[in-house]
């Protein structure tokens, strides 16, 4: 039985390593990506800073090779570590990673000129290494429900701000007028809309004095408007984490880690769970 399957004993402990965060093995492939993740991000930003970039531009350059080979060698061993490896690479980190993978290798094959150009705009698919933080943060499993959860509330809550946002945009349209920069009715439902949001809108400014009235009526509206949704998702998220410490089924976030099935690459089980609730593979079997 034991030479039917050679290599399960060594995927299962990489699987472990790179797919579970509840060992201490795990835990520090997790912060070691996490610092990669965090400083190919830094470097990104910085390199778009001309006088840094031409400062330091071979430091930029070497740490960008450091990172992509780490994230390079991470892809692989996600890849040999499951059963079904089409399966990670076409989900959506698998693709993620991919795209946070490929634009220095792309860099060495189209060389010249003429194509730094587009390069630059390659290089850029390297931000979306930030999708990558998701994967190790847990507790926003929690926020994602709450959202989730209070979709329909917020919803409503958009529609209604919309409704008075072309109300009082209309409003100010007749009240102020294309001589105060209220060209159009969409003009003024944009300065609405910005109003409220207490950005501001430097260069549409009512003049006359119930133009201001009315935009300092919005402006107090504004702060309300912010507090609303907040309340909504916060209302839901302190559901959710009472469920979650009483150990009823409130949401399904409640007693959930971060072990991911060698089978189907299903990831969010139930603590003490022997089957992926997906596919019924054991989550043991990693052959």
């Amino acid at each position: 039985m034991h030479d039917k399957h050679p290599n399960s004993s060594w995927k299962a402990k990489l699987h472990k390593i790179i797919y579970e965060a509840d060992t201490p093995n795990g835990r520090l492939f997790d912060v070691i990506l996490l610092i990669a993740i965090i400083a190919s991000i830094i470097f990104v930003m910085l390199e778009s800073i001309k006088s840094f970039d031409a400062r330091y531009h071979n430091f930029l350059n070497i740490a960008e090779w450091i990172i992509t080979i780490i994230f390079t060698i991470e892809y692989i061993l996600r890849i040999i570590s499951v059963k079904k490896p089409f399966k990670y690479i076409f989900s959506f980190y698998g693709i993620v990673d991919f795209l946070s993978t490929i634009p220095k290798y792309i860099s060495l094959i189209f060389l010249g000129t003429q194509v730094f150009i587009a390069l630059r705009a390659l290089r850029l698919l390297r931000v979306f290494r930030i999708l990558k933080l998701a994967r190790y943060l847990g507790a926003s499993n929690m926020l994602a429900n709450s959202l989730k959860a209070s979709r329909a509330k917020i919803l409503v809550f958009l529609f209604a701000v919309f409704i008075v946002s072309i109300i009082f945009g209309t409003l100010m349209y007749l009240v102020e007028g294309e001589a105060s920069g209220f060209t159009s009715i969409p003009v003024s439902v944009y300065w609405c809309i910005v109003t409220l949001t207490t950005v501001g809108f430097g260069d549409i400014t009512p003049v006359t004095p119930l133009g201001q009235f009315i935009a300092s009526f919005i402006m107090i509206l504004g702060y309300g408007i912010i507090a609303v949704p907040t309340g909504i998702v916060s209302a839901e998220y302190v559901y959710q984490n009472k469920g979650r410490l009483s150990g009823t089924p409130t949401s399904p976030a409640v007693d959930l880690n971060t072990e991911s099935c060698p089978n189907c690459s299903a990831e969010r089980h139930k603590d003490n769970a022997k089957y992926c609730y997906n596919c019924g593979h054991s989550l043991s079997d990693y052959s």
